[in-house]
């Protein structure tokens, strides 16, 4: 059983007294504020507000309000907010909302200052000021001098004639109106059709600064408070919130009749983390998990054909076990996940209100791939994991936000593990993910410097792979040398001691340090602070290099590029407290910590067992040969994982340059023989670097020939399982054996979609147009294309088609009920080979009733991965850059990946210079979230260059000798 959070009998009396003399305050408060408004001929019924444009205060980075950070003068206690969104446009085509904000603050340092975020808000004003101040109990409120706007950093400055006192409390009473925009952010508006009629939805995504963006806030983690939500709708659509609706009443308000939800007082919570969303959908329900109300929500034909029942199945059993892994029970009164339309994130954790993509929510049991299932239980995993760590202990600051998203993406393996057993793929998806990104020079810790972390786009910056996949690798580093019992006392007592507060990374340490030393016979050779700050305070990771002759063991900085100049120096010297596991001949070793003792000897030696530290292993070259013998002749003496492994370190030590690269491809030998996805994965993975820097070079054709070597027996070993895709559902064929052939189905068309002789493994190309083509004959019935394969055979079949085949994808796109099979048709028409269909395609992603906001950078990504279609994207994106910035730049988490993407195959000093170029003509506009994006751009296209150089000539020969 967890443990339950409770208040004292005094202190719940002494909230109860104050809450309740704020809310008469409030009500009489309302009472002369009507009448003021009433002067202003301002109603809140109609959104109008003074008409005036507040002039943007000058910048001197010397006043308080110039300053990007709040103030420590005032904290805020508890808001009652009421919003009211209009789902039909205005008389001048604008959707809107209009709302009031009543906040109670409390004065701990004395300042005639009140300054609160608010940003794109129209408030309105009452003798002349944007807000009303009012003491609270004995506190008279100062008289407002002066109150004004701050666009730059967003906020509403309300200048005192005199001094607020320390210890007083104030309401802040403001009335507002603001754009309901399709712009993804803060209260906004999504839109969808069903039966031809389409509907508007309005609904929120508030991190990390978009709150702001919907009322008059205090818009930072450590600003927790209690919130009083009501929200005024229309009366035939339903009303949420993080709490739970506590009472429905209709009314009528300035002539309009409408529906009044009020909802249960928050716990103490960050802005970030609120929710507000209404619309017509409906739920499925449960309440089995100790009588929690669990709710999924979704538009009525998804629920009505069941695809909100995977996630209602899983979501009791993953909150069990959260609530038993961290000792603590799950502290609200219910919990809610919705499935949007358009979400630009692929989910939020907003507390008791979750909102999701529809792909990581919904699925659908006849249409839907295992790996939607997988990204289903995941994704709800991870958000799930956020209840606890995230939002019952939140970071104090944006800098470490690894400690929200490391340890969600660390557990929510953990989590989907309980829920569906052997799904656990934390290396191939977060480990080797992040170790190309940790080792470039432009990488960054964990934690970074609050000041290097300062304006809302370097905050969205922040939600990059290292916190997210880094944070988990460390994390899951530490679980490992501490075990997992000592892991999880340390994290049950720091979530029980900070519960509804803010924490810094340290805070952790403390109390996992106080978990070793609680335990008889654990021992660590130093304290965890000192061997974790080296993880966390330092960019990058090591190689240790085992050899085998000497019996020495060593560490390195890992560079990708061992000439690139570090900028960023490291008061540990980039050195750090490495714990090995490792085995000899098969055999488990006792774990030893770096330069703690050697291993020597003829027997072969592996290091870093199923990959539990987050470091790369080198050898000498005698016992790389003993590896690459056992790969050879019993494989399987190794397990899945350090097979995998073993690829992917030999792949990254040579563009390293510290092994030789032909020793890195000789361990793809083996793999005739291998029959599991993850090594499979992890060599694609690698071989893909080599497709992107060849694949419009000679060396394409030879290497074309020997991967059709290495998969032509994989492909006959698992053809058989074909003659039954007719007669099963995807739950019925296994989910180890279905991967892999996806997989070669995959690896083949992108090894021969220049060809124009076929496809090259003998009999894949004529399944795959053949199931295309029967479904392009029978539109409402695709029986033959096995949903685990549908993402290959749709992008194969166009690719080797023309318009007939993506005109057939596009109507069938925009014809499609689930999320999951519109993403793949999606992917799929990116395939294409004709130049002028990708354009067009391009141009759709400007057009929301075409491509949706949501995924417009991802699109574009998509196409800039074929090849016909990058010069084309990447034209694209150099001419719109003014555009797409503005629609997505500013502070969105996937803006980086658009870069990302479009830059992956530039290896030639001509792309080098139009990189440089595109920068230079660009820096009037900016870069915004994808600022360091654009830097390891640079770095890696420099890199690229310098090792095509160099290794070309070796791998054609490599190739050509293999092929023979």
């Amino acid at each position: 059983m967890g443990k339950v959070y409770y208040v004292s009998k005094h202190v719940g009396l002494g909230l109860l007294v104050l809450a309740v003399t704020a809310l008469v305050t409030i009500i009489a408060l309302s009472i002369a504020y009507d009448k003021e408004r009433a002067k202003n001929q301002d109603t809140l019924g109609d959104g109008a507000a003074d008409g005036t444009t507040p002039v943007p205060t000058p910048f001197t980075p010397k006043e308080p309000w110039d300053r990007y950070r709040l103030p420590v003068s005032l904290v805020p206690v508890s808001y009652n907010v009421t919003l009211w969104p209009r789902l039909k446009p205005g008389a001048d085509g604008m959707y809107f909302f209009t709302g009031k904000s009543a906040v109670v603050v409390r004065c701990v340092k004395e300042t005639d200052l009140l300054i609160i975020h608010s940003n794109k808000l129209n408030l309105t004003s009452f003798n002349g000021h944007h807000a009303v101040l009012t003491g609270l109990g004995q506190a008279t409120a100062p008289a407002i001098q002066n109150s004004w706007l701050v666009v730059k950093t967003e906020f509403l400055v309300i200048q005192l004639r005199s001094r607020l006192s320390v210890g007083a409390s104030y309401v802040l009473y403001t009335e507002f109106k603001g754009e309901l925009a399709d712009d993804l952010e803060g209260f906004y508006r999504s839109e969808y059709t069903e039966d031809g009629v389409r509907k508007v939805v309005a609904t929120s995504q508030m991190q990390a600064t978009y709150a702001r963006k919907t009322f008059p806030c205090f818009d930072e983690p450590a600003m927790k408070a209690v919130f009083n939500v009501t929200i005024i709708h229309d009366q035939d659509t339903v009303a949420l919130s993080n709490g739970m609706e506590i009472g429905t009443a209709d009314s009528v308000i300035d002539g309009v009749s409408v529906r009044v939800t009020t909802f249960e007082p928050t716990e103490r919570m960050s802005t970030y983390l609120l929710a507000f969303i209404v619309s017509d959908f409906v739920n499925i329900k449960s309440t089995q998990n100790k009588n929690l109300l669990v709710r999924i929500w979704a538009r009525r034909k998804a629920i009505d054909s069941r695809q909100g029942d995977y996630a209602l199945n899983v979501t009791g059993p993953i909150l069990q076990f959260y609530e038993q892994y961290f000792n603590a029970t799950y502290p609200l009164s219910k919990s809610d996940q919705i499935a949007l339309p358009d979400f630009n994130a692929g989910a939020m954790e907003n507390w008791g209100l979750v909102t999701y993509r529809e792909t990581a929510l919904l699925f659908d049991p006849i249409m839907s791939s295992t790996g939607n299932k997988e990204t289903i239980t995941t994704v709800v995993s991870h958000e799930l994991a956020h209840m606890w760590f995230g939002n019952l202990v939140t970071l104090q600051w944006w800098n470490d936000l690894w400690l929200n998203e490391g340890f969600a993406s660390y557990v929510e393996y953990l989590g989907a593990d309980y829920a569906e057993p052997t799904w656990n793929k934390i290396i191939l998806s977060d480990v080797h993910k992040v170790f190309a990104v940790d080792a470039l020079a432009s990488s960054h810790p964990l934690s970074r410097r609050e000041e290097e972390v300062n304006t809302p786009a370097q905050i969205s910056e922040m939600f990059n792979t290292i916190s997210y996949s880094k944070g988990a690798a460390v994390l899951r580093m530490l679980s490992e040398f501490l075990t997992e019992p000592v892991f999880t006392k340390g994290i049950s007592s720091y979530l029980n001691t900070f519960a509804f507060g803010n924490t810094v990374y340290t805070d952790l340490w403390d109390h996992l340090q106080q978990a070793v030393e609680n335990t008889p016979g654990m021992h660590i050779p130093h304290t965890v602070h000192d061997i974790m700050n080296r993880w966390t305070l330092q960019m990058g990771f090591p190689v240790v290099t085992i050899d085998t002759r000497t019996g020495s063991i060593t560490q390195k900085h890992f560079l990708l590029d061992p000439d690139s100049v570090l900028d960023r120096p490291s008061q540990f010297n980039y050195t750090w407290f490495v714990p090995i596991k490792w085995m000899k001949t098969g055999v488990e070793q006792q774990q030893h910590w770096l330069l703690q003792e050697t291993v020597s000897g003829e027997d072969w030696v592996l290091a870093n067992t199923n990959v539990a530290g987050y470091f790369r292993v080198n050898y000498d070259l005698d016992n790389w040969h003993r590896l690459l013998s056992l790969l050879n002749t019993n494989h399987q003496a190794l397990s899945i994982i350090n097979r995998a492994q073993i690829i992917d370190d030999a792949f990254n030590l040579a563009r390293a340059k510290i092994i030789n690269t032909t020793l890195a491809l000789t361990t793809t030998k083996y793999l005739s023989k291998e029959r599991d996805y993850i090594p499979w994965e992890s060599a694609l993975r690698n071989l893909d670097y080599y497709i992107l820097m060849f694949d419009r070079t000679e060396v394409y054709g030879a290497l074309q020939l020997y991967l059709k070597k290495q998969i032509q027996p994989l492909f006959e070993h698992f053809k058989t399982i074909t003659a039954n895709w007719t007669k099963q559902k995807a739950d019925d064929l296994p989910f180890g054996d279905v991967i892999p052939f996806n997989a070669i189905f995959h690896l083949d068309f992108y090894l021969f979609h220049n060809s124009h002789t076929g496809m090259g493994v003998q009999g894949c190309g004529e399944l795959i147009k053949s199931w295309y083509r029967q479904w392009m004959e029978n539109p409402h019935h695709n029986p033959r294309i096995h949903p685990n394969l549908k993402s290959t055979v749709y992008c194969s079949a166009i690719a080797f088609g023309g318009v007939e085949e993506w005109d057939f994808a596009w109507r069938m796109f925009k014809n499609a009920t689930l999320a999951s099979e519109a993403s793949r048709l999606r992917s799929g028409m990116a395939c294409t080979k004709a130049p002028w269909l990708l354009n067009r395609y391009l141009e759709y992603t400007l057009d929301p009733t075409k491509i949706r906001k949501q995924d417009a950078t991802s699109t574009i990504h998509y196409i800039a991965r074929n090849i016909v279609g990058m010069p084309l994207a990447w034209n694209f994106v150099r001419a719109r850059w003014s555009y797409l910035f503005k629609q997505y730049g500013g502070r969105s988490f996937s803006f980086s990946g658009l870069i990302n993407g479009i830059t992956k195959r530039l290896s030639t000093e001509f792309e080098l210079q139009e990189l440089m170029k595109f920068k230079e003509d660009n820096l009037h506009v900016g870069f915004g979230s994808a600022t360091m994006a654009l830097e390891q751009a640079i770095e890696k296209t420099t890199a690229n260059i310098k090792w095509v150089a160099e290794n070309k000539a070796h791998v054609l020969k490599w190739f050509n000798d293999e092929s023979k």
